[in-house]
């Protein structure tokens, strides 16, 4: 019971910094470098995770990595920065708390993994939320937020779909390695491109850089991998809900964002249909054992 404890406050770290996230995003980086924001997030946390993994690429490995770099790294990292920096904080963390349930819905349309009647009344009851969470929240730059943070969720909710077919054999943190560095190099000289030289960093920027690479990137994602190693799936996606939560509680408490009865009922559903869509453990099948001496009864084991 103990090291469970251990390991469920370490896999909490993950969720905690990501939803941490979005506020240091949105008040201390600059809101018009998104592709340098992203680039600097993605490569340094790359190098120093496949550093720590000491595994490179292999076989088709090679081309898979670029593929889901591009898809849940550069992509993601992109369209995420800009929903942060558009969107108010508590709004962006409810918004793409719900992407457990896109990733569902993707699942099911472009691999055919059909969802439980459960978990469709979790994706149905958790929209409901997003919308309701969203509602009356117009405007041109929240617009613009809201259709980034769709588009985050479904760039990745595709490269989940990838990645889960390929799992078989790979080893997780190694794998995020892969993708961070090839998103980063991707971004990279696209980021020159477009936005030219890095922006200028004062020492919160700096700060605040070194937390979204180091705590909400590579240290996020190391917790959560072996959070997936220690403990059943419907754990580490109930930890999950601490994202949404952080960032609300981050953007009412720090920005003086709205959190009115709509809001906190449409973050329960949020939170009521990702745990109607969790992943659901199977019972344990007993096993009856023929006794060694004959003549004593047989005996079942859990």
């Amino acid at each position: 019971m103990e090291a469970n404890v251990r390991w469920v406050l370490l896999t909490a770290l993950a969720p905690i910094a990501w939803g941490a996230n979005y506020w240091v995003t949105h008040a201390y980086l600059p809101a018009d470098h998104p592709l340098w924001g992203a680039t600097l997030r993605a490569l340094p946390a790359g190098l120093l995770l496949l550093a720590l993994a000491r595994r490179r690429p292999h076989g088709p490995w090679w081309w898979r990595s670029a593929l889901l770099g591009l898809l849940n790294t550069a992509a993601f990292f992109v369209l995420l920065y800009l929903a942060s920096q558009l969107l108010p904080t508590s709004t962006a963390a409810t918004v793409m708390a719900a992407s457990p349930l896109a990733m569902l819905l993707t699942a099911w349309a472009l691999a055919g993994q059909h969802p439980h009647r459960a978990h469709l009344a979790g994706a149905v009851l958790g929209l409901a939320g997003v919308a309701l969470t969203v509602l009356g929240t117009g405007g041109a730059l929240e617009g613009a937020g809201l259709a980034a943070s769709v588009g985050g969720m479904l760039v990745s909710s595709v490269g989940y779909v990838l990645a889960a077919r390929w799992r078989e054999g790979a080893d997780p943190l190694a794998t995020t390695a892969w993708q961070l560095t090839a998103g980063g190099l991707l971004l990279l000289p696209l980021a020159a491109g477009v936005e030219g030289a890095p922006p200028p960093l004062g020492g919160p920027a700096l700060l605040a850089f070194g937390y979204v690479t180091l705590a909400a990137t590579a240290l996020a994602f190391a917790c959560w991998f072996t959070g997936l190693r220690h403990l059943p799936a419907g754990t580490v996606g109930l930890l999950g809900l601490l994202n949404p939560l952080t960032g609300v509680l981050l953007g009412t408490a720090l920005d003086g964002d709205e959190l009115g009865a709509r809001q906190v009922v449409g973050l329960a559903l949020v939170a009521g249909g990702i745990l109607l869509g969790r992943p659901r453990t199977r019972p344990h099948t007993a096993i009856v054992v023929e006794p060694a001496v004959p003549g004593l009864p047989r005996r079942r084991v859990p």
